[in-house]
């Protein structure tokens, strides 16, 4: 097999506040061969996205690439002239980055970005373009593919985006795409269809790839080989099924733990729920009803998973129990009560009592005001607190969430993703609230902080008698987190009870396909998922 990249020594930096240069990649080496696909997993910070960027002679601001060499099918990219990089870049060498809704230009048709490459380096007319792209969008399974490239991104799916992005990649042929955890934020049914698409598209033009996630069962779909990186070292490497059979190292065992953590089944009581909703009917401005007739309940001191394919409904029912979007019918009450449908028509009891912490902390926190400005606000508005009083809390707040109190001036750019979403639930739990809404608040993170925030809220959860409705498109976090499950599909609650009765045979229909969905630490997993569906 002909060898594509050869990596020896790679080392990057970045810079930190006062302006020193720290390792995030120590000494690396790397080998590609055409056709293969390698993944490369481990924990936030252990330089994936990086290394996959440096492949490419891309380094992000405030980073650098120190030292190594990179040769990439005889080009040495890590001494080529900027030409040479602008000429391997989209045309022999491809990304596909972890956010297609962040990575497609609004303004623009997604065809006409497929188009640019090709076209502007002469590789393809617009008229042969196109034709591929269309083409690409079928195999990628993207419905309707003669007329889907035709739509703006706003008007697709993430998964429909994920899967266009890839088709993008596509457009020059390459011979190597970086995935950048392609498919991190993507519900499991989902998932599926964005792994076999990628999967098909790779065999069929035998491109090499680099395959980057923290979820090793996800990878084990797509490579033929592993690479375990932490804190920028090489952990171990080896072929899958040796990795998934026999790691030899205690780090890598752990990147499945999350999958291995079950919450003890509490019986529920018979007591009001503290939450609960009933017979919610809601839309947005445009369309149909997202919500029909949706019904269920959180008893006090329990949490509830929501779970459920993109689309289906969850984060809609979450913005309506908060009063941001009004129902056209049905009503939500709490200890009994019915709350007035409108967010401004609530009492500040009612907003004190229902908090939410959302997906992603890095639009949820606020970059320019520091984490002890951003705590002191729910403290003043919610409690009252005086600026006296103030600061002694927020050193609370930040220990109750295993956080040092001298994070309190720092500014949310200086933290990690974990240490962010601790912040976040700082914030929530400063109004001590009875209830809080968790939106997908794991979904970006890797197995091992995911584990730690999840160990974290049944901590204060014990502590402080709290109720949580957790919303998720992950199975291993329900059983992690939740005491009951909601199943949601195409804006109804489809099955609803008891974590154990609803996770476990016999199932509903759509329950059963969520499960079946969830990747398996088996290299053939996906593979015997696609034909027994293609032959049943």
């Amino acid at each position: 097999m002909r060898k594509l990249l050869t990596v020896r020594g790679l080392r990057i930096e970045a810079q930190s506040g006062g302006g020193r240069w720290t390792p995030v990649v120590n000494g690396l080496d790397l080998d590609l061969d055409c056709g293969e696909v390698l993944g490369l997993v481990g924990e936030s910070g252990a330089g994936k996205s990086m290394t996959g960027l440096a492949l490419m002679g891309y380094a992000r601001d405030g980073t650098r690439i120190e030292s190594g060499k990179i040769s990439f099918d005889g080009v040495a990219v890590d001494n080529a002239s900027e030409s040479t990089i602008r000429s391997l870049r989209g045309a022999r060498i491809a990304y596909v980055a972890q956010s297609a809704i962040s990575s497609f230009n609004p303004a623009y048709r997604i065809i006409t970005q497929y188009m640019e490459v090709p076209v502007l380096r002469e590789y393809r007319t617009k008229q042969q373009a196109q034709a591929e792209a269309i083409e690409l969008y079928a195999r990628m399974r993207l419905p309707q593919p003669e007329t889907i490239g035709f739509r703006y991104p706003h008007q697709l799916s993430g998964g429909q985006l994920q899967r266009a992005m890839t088709a993008m990649a596509m457009s020059c042929q390459p011979d190597l795409i970086i995935f950048d955890e392609p498919t991190t934020a993507l519900d499991v049914t989902t998932q599926v269809e964005v792994l076999a698409a990628i999967k098909e598209v790779i065999r069929l033009h035998n491109t090499a790839a680099i395959f980057i996630s923290h979820d090793l069962a996800v990878v084990a779909q797509m490579a033929d080989r592993v690479m375990v990186l932490r804190s920028g070292n090489l952990v171990e490497c080896a072929n899958t099924r040796t990795i998934l059979k026999a790691p030899a190292q205690d780090y890598t065992k752990s990147l499945w733990a999350l999958r291995n953590s079950r919450k003890p089944e509490i019986p529920p009581t018979d007591q009001t729920p503290l939450l609960s909703v009933a017979n919610l009917t809601a839309r947005y401005t445009q369309g149909g009803d997202v919500l029909n007739d949706v019904c269920l309940a959180v008893g006090k001191q329990r949490t509830v998973a929501v779970v459920g394919e993109s689309g289906s409904g969850k984060s809609t029912l979450a913005r309506v129990i908060t009063g941001i979007l009004p129902p056209r019918a049905g009503a939500v009450f709490l200890n009994g009560r019915a709350l007035p449908p409108k967010l401004k028509m609530r009492s500040p009891q009612d907003l004190r009592d229902i908090q939410m912490i959302y997906q992603s902390a890095d639009t949820a926190l606020n970059p320019r005001q520091t984490i002890g400005t951003i705590l002191s606000r729910p403290l003043k508005v919610h409690r009252g607190l005086k600026s006296s009083e103030i600061d002694a809390r927020i050193k609370e707040l930040l220990e109750m969430v295993e956080l040092p109190s001298e994070f309190s001036p720092r500014y949310p750019g200086e933290l990690s993703g974990g240490q962010k979403q601790r912040v976040a639930i700082a914030r929530a739990l400063a109004a001590e609230p009875q209830i809080i809404i968790c939106d997908e608040i794991t979904s970006g993170l890797d197995q091992l902080v995911a584990e730690n925030i999840l160990k974290l809220l049944l901590k204060r959860q014990k502590e402080f008698g709290l109720s949580y409705l957790f919303i998720t498109h992950d199975l291993a976090t329900v059983d992690a987190i939740a005491d009951d499950v909601a199943v949601m599909y195409q804006g109804r609650v489809v099955d609803h009870g008891v974590r154990s009765k609803v996770l476990a045979p016999p199932f509903h229909k759509y329950t059963e396909e969520l499960l079946a969905s969830v990747p398996q630490m088996d290299p053939d997993w996906l593979d015997n998922l696609l034909k027994a569906r293609a032959a049943g």
